[in-house]
């Protein structure tokens, strides 16, 4: 067992963290770190914590032999820890709990979060709307029409969506703006940052309140692994997606004295490492301070933030990205892909196990680019809502043949 004890008291991981924040945020910050050093290990404030996530959340969540593909693939065996099964459909949620927890007793009535893919805007609207605390979420113009389900799930929760026209106008973006309006309501705002980012004490909070992932992990895997007869209690290999960070840092935490189990962060790699289009901060970034605190940068000679790049995701996307990720398909797959058009009842179909599109658009658009899916190979499905229904027919008028 490896030991482990970081940040230090001033929030720095070795070289990396700190906090870089103007003087007009530094009272509200270490407000926010007295605070969180007060209910850190404060039992009552735990015990609400567990309860929240066990009776809340529906924690835990389980591990998941993927027998097929363990099988298909050779060699490993894959585990799947399924936080997709949390209430809100992501992990997002166990940090916005604690960090809301935190504000009811801080006093703060008014919360704000930047939100990407739109998932931590829909976690802290919906334990705002649990708790009775306004929420305000700065979310990209162009991540507003590519997630259009989620900004009507956070509206439909109560919350305010801010569309942010400047810079590339997505998550960075939207961080900004969020940092700014803390700065102008600084006396009854709580900032809820969703990713391992901002300035100390939010990547080590984020971090804590994610850590029940991993410990999970940790308390589940013997008996998973015991049904296999293996040598051992714990997996080999941890693998986590790294964008934001906070699902990685959730898994990998707890198993930092765990020597014998490796960490595997995979970045988005885009078009490749030597394009220029990637989203590979660690492997291709250079240390640099960005939104409070010192990590990994993508950034040019003169230290200004470069666009970040991947391959679009076949998920919950509006505009003409379904028409680009058809097309992708087509030049890149060499089997068939299934595919799901529908409304509300979208995670009925990722639960079938298809890979799909929400097509968003006004009927006539979204029926043309259904006819795009067609021509690509993409055998499309209709799962039944009143917005499938108005697609078949828009797509019917346009000559589209649907399943």
């Amino acid at each position: 067992m490896s030991s482990y004890d970081q940040p230090d008291a001033r929030g720095h991981f070795g070289i990396y963290g700190g906090s870089f924040v103007s003087e007009t945020l530094t009272h509200a910050i270490n407000e926010l770190k007295t605070a969180y050093a007060t209910y850190q290990h404060d039992p009552e404030f735990i015990a609400e914590f567990k309860s929240e996530l066990a009776h809340f959340v529906g924690r835990p969540s389980p591990v998941y032999h993927a027998a097929r593909i363990s099988r298909e693939i050779g060699g490993a065996q894959i585990y799947l820890k399924r936080e997709d099964l949390n209430h809100t459909g992501a992990h997002k949620i166990n940090n916005t709990i604690g960090q809301a927890m935190l504000a009811k007793r801080m006093g703060k009535p008014r919360i704000i979060a930047e939100t990407g893919a739109g998932q931590h805007g829909v976690a802290t609207a919906t334990i705002c709307a649990r708790y009775g605390l306004e929420c305000v979420v700065y979310m990209g113009s162009e991540d507003v029409k590519r997630q259009s389900p989620n900004v009507y799930r956070m509206k439909l929760l109560g919350a305010t969506v801010v569309p942010v026209e400047s810079g590339s106008k997505t998550l960075k973006d939207a961080l900004n703006e969020a940092m700014r309006d803390w700065v102008a309501n600084v006396d009854n705002t709580f900032y809820i940052i969703g990713t391992v980012a901002g300035p100390h004490p939010y990547p080590m909070m984020v971090r804590d309140f994610q850590s029940v992932i991993g410990q999970e992990c940790i308390e589940q895997m013997p008996a998973m692994l015991a049904q296999m007869k293996a040598a051992h209690e714990q997996p080999d290999a941890v693998i986590a997606c790294v964008g934001g960070g906070s699902n990685a840092m959730g898994i990998f935490y707890p198993y930092i004295p765990y020597a014998k189990t490796r960490l595997i962060g995979v970045e988005a790699a885009g078009a490749g490492l030597e394009s220029g289009k990637h989203s590979a901060s660690i492997q291709r970034g250079s240390p640099g301070v960005l939104h409070g605190n010192r990590t990994y940068v993508l950034q040019d000679d003169n230290g200004q933030v470069t666009e970040t790049h991947s391959i679009i995701m076949i998920g919950e996307i509006g505009g003409n990205a379904e028409v680009e990720a058809a097309r992708w398909i087509k030049a890149n797959c060499q089997k068939p892909v299934a595919g799901f058009i529908a409304g509300a009842t979208a995670p009925a179909g990722r639960r079938m196990g298809h890979a799909g599109a929400i097509v968003g658009g006004a009927e006539d658009t979204a029926a043309a680019k259904i006819a795009v899916f067609k021509e690509c190979g993409i055998e499309v499905a209709i799962t039944p809502s009143d917005m499938a229904d108005a697609l078949l027919r828009a797509a019917k008028a346009k000559g589209v043949t649907l399943a």
